[in-house]
């Protein structure tokens, strides 16, 4: 799919304060927006990257919710992570010039497009933007690590909680509700993420919806006790 040659301004973007630097000079700002030169649509199901491609752009996420999956040796796709509005996708080309996971679109979504080699050559010039760079390649890292706690150490209770904490934390950030919002993924894609079996998720899942924890309803889900979820990941003398 061919970027829409549409131009767009960091300056003016209400998502700027989630995906770019702090504090820019307003120079700096304007050099940056000239780094985002394109959209790009992406349509629900559709690829944003594929494995194997050469790497040439991050991107920033307007609008919409991705997933990253590898293809695993015996031909399942194992999801290794959920991508939404204000969020950098694309850092694993960096490596070797190359993607190394699918990037799907879960919705209809729209991405700004921002060439790496041009990321580079101002982050030289614009110390903040290398350094927020750097931070976003740390947050992935720890991400990371947080992901294999949970898959080494955590009961299915404690996975599926930790799962909907952060995911209601990440929204929240972007001003939506602290306990409502849509599942963007489905119970399978949840559980390839954590590790568990579609069955494993439904059945927790109608586990805290018994014990007035959740409430959902399709694809809406509702926090009802997010103290009692904590409770679940941290237990009281635990």
């Amino acid at each position: 799919m061919k970027a829409e040659h549409i131009k767009v301004a960091c300056s003016s973007c209400n998502l700027r304060e989630l995906c770019m630097p702090a504090g820019l000079e307003p120079s700096e700002l304007k050099r940056i927006d000239e780094i985002v030169a394109t959209r790009r649509k992406v349509r629900r199901r559709e690829a944003l990257f594929r494995n194997g491609e050469p790497f040439t752009s991050l991107y920033a996420i307007r609008t919409g919710v991705f997933k990253t999956r590898v293809a695993t040796e015996d031909g399942r796709d194992q999801v290794t992570g959920f991508q939404m509005a204000g969020e950098i996708i694309g850092l694993d080309g960096i490596v070797n010039n190359q993607h190394t996971c699918d990037a799907i679109a879960l919705e209809d979504a729209e991405v700004c497009v921002m060439p790496f080699h041009r990321i580079e050559q101002l982050s030289r010039e614009v110390p903040s933007l290398q350094r927020h760079v750097h931070q976003i390649m740390s947050r992935e890292i720890v991400r990371e690590h947080g992901v294999m706690l949970l898959l080494g150490s955590m009961r299915a209770e404690e996975r599926l909680a930790v799962f909907l904490l952060n995911l209601v934390q990440r929204l929240h950030a972007r001003g939506f509700s602290r306990s409502e919002f849509v599942l963007r993924m489905t119970r399978e894609e949840i559980g390839s993420y954590i590790g568990l079996t579609l069955e494993t998720v439904s059945r927790t899942l109608s586990k805290f919806m018994e014990d007035g924890i959740v409430e959902v309803e399709k694809r809406k889900l509702r926090i009802v006790d997010a103290d009692a979820l904590q409770r679940i990941v941290n237990p009281p003398g635990g």
